[in-house]
């Protein structure tokens, strides 16, 4: 396990994530311009509500893999599928089960980060739960 998917899964509170999922959906998000290219894309795509739980710091907001390919392309699903060696149906099913996780977790104050980088926005999440 490499150093993103260790910091993913103190992020996430420990938890196992399936190998590459976190690199793979750090390309997500540095495709769609970060956190906050993200959060545009799902309003654009009408579910302001839904992202903006996520962001939030209520409740996470389920999304269906459905609702993830509609927002963030065939193409973007397929690349992550490629590099998990899994189907496209079972990609975007593992994106929804933990980009909102990885959303909440990186904007602890219910807003986004400045800047768009994803590892740096982490590893200052981490540095706070680590040392207070």
């Amino acid at each position: 396990m490499g150093l993103l998917d260790q910091l993913a899964g103190q992020l996430l509170g420990g938890k196992e994530l399936p190998e590459g999922l976190v690199q793979s959906l750090s390309g997500v998000l540095e495709q769609q311009g970060g956190i906050s290219g993200l959060v545009e894309k799902f309003q654009n795509g009408g579910l302001s509500e839904l992202v903006q739980s996520w962001v939030g710091s209520g409740d996470n907001l389920p999304v269906s893999g459905e609702q993830i390919q509609a927002v963030l392309g065939s193409d973007a699903v397929a690349s992550v599928a490629e590099k998990l060696g899994i189907d496209p149906t079972e990609a975007a099913g593992k994106i929804s089960e933990y980009l909102p996780q990885l959303v909440d977790k990186l904007t602890p104050n219910g807003e986004v980060p400045e800047g768009n980088n994803v590892l740096a926005a982490g590893l200052d999440m981490l540095k706070g739960k680590l040392f207070g």
